[in-house]
């Protein structure tokens, strides 16, 4: 019989995270041959081959995206991953520049602020850039642009306030997830409609934002202390809230 791999042994033979191959099954980058009665991932040889092919595209800094874009088209050739590579540093090397501007800034920032401690300087100089890098990564020119308009349009107050409401709207969906409450039920509902009016804060309601910020979630592994495993499980708790909204 063909050799098989359940997640666990295959996840230690090539140093990846369990959570990591779960992700990529749940986005079909990576499903694996076959499943046992009791649900458990079998991988083959086929599926391993994938994966080694997976790894090589991503150590050339490609999203997974492109990843899966390359493995599924048969016309894409090799010279087109290089260009695909190029094209890749050239944005780092213009991500770098931008987030050197704003680390100066960061910098002249905290040269002239003589109350806090030291540690909060670090963690806000660590904040700014992980949003940066971030920004850079996974929005346009145009949107970033539109995303400093809001901020601007919101004020500090209103952006602190959000910033504060989030991580108790969290654990208030994480309980309610827990304990195994239907998500078509008032309560969740309720829930629902905060964490909704919260992301439009962010978004503005712009389409084209909230499909980037979806494809942040979807390929990042932590964001701001966040799995994002675990909240791609809450989003989609609170997607079926919202479906149901418009039902009896």
């Amino acid at each position: 019989m063909e050799k098989t791999w359940r997640i666990g042994e295959l996840a230690r033979s090539t140093g990846l995270s369990v959570r990591t191959l779960r992700h990529y099954d749940e986005i079909g980058l990576l499903r694996p041959a076959r499943r046992t009665e009791s649900g458990y991932r079998l991988y083959g040889p086929e599926d391993v081959l994938r994966l080694q092919r997976i790894l090589s595209l991503r150590s050339l800094g490609l999203p997974l995206s492109e990843v899966a874009r390359c493995l599924d088209d048969p016309e894409f050739t090799a010279l087109r991953v290089v260009e695909l590579h190029a094209e890749r540093v050239r944005e780092e090397l213009r991500i770098k520049g931008a987030l050197l501007e704003r680390l100066e800034l960061v910098a002249e920032r905290l040269r002239s602020s003589g109350g806090s401690s030291p540690a909060e300087l670090v963690q806000t100089a660590m904040e700014v850039i992980e949003i940066s890098e971030r920004l850079e990564r996974y929005y346009t020119p145009g949107q970033r642009e539109y995303l400093e308009k809001r901020a601007r349009e919101l004020g500090r107050e209103r952006i602190r306030r959000v910033e504060e409401e989030w991580p108790r709207l969290i654990e208030e969906v994480r309980a309610e997830m827990e304990a195994g409450t239907d998500p078509r039920s008032e309560r969740v509902r309720e829930l629902a409609r905060r964490w909704k009016k919260l992301v439009e804060e962010f978004t503005g309601g712009d389409e084209g934002i909230s499909r980037s910020l979806g494809r942040m979630w979807g390929e990042e592994e932590e964001i701001h202390g966040h799995d994002t495993a675990r909240m791609r499980e809450m989003i989609s708790y609170i997607s079926r809230a919202e479906a149901s909204e418009d039902k009896p």
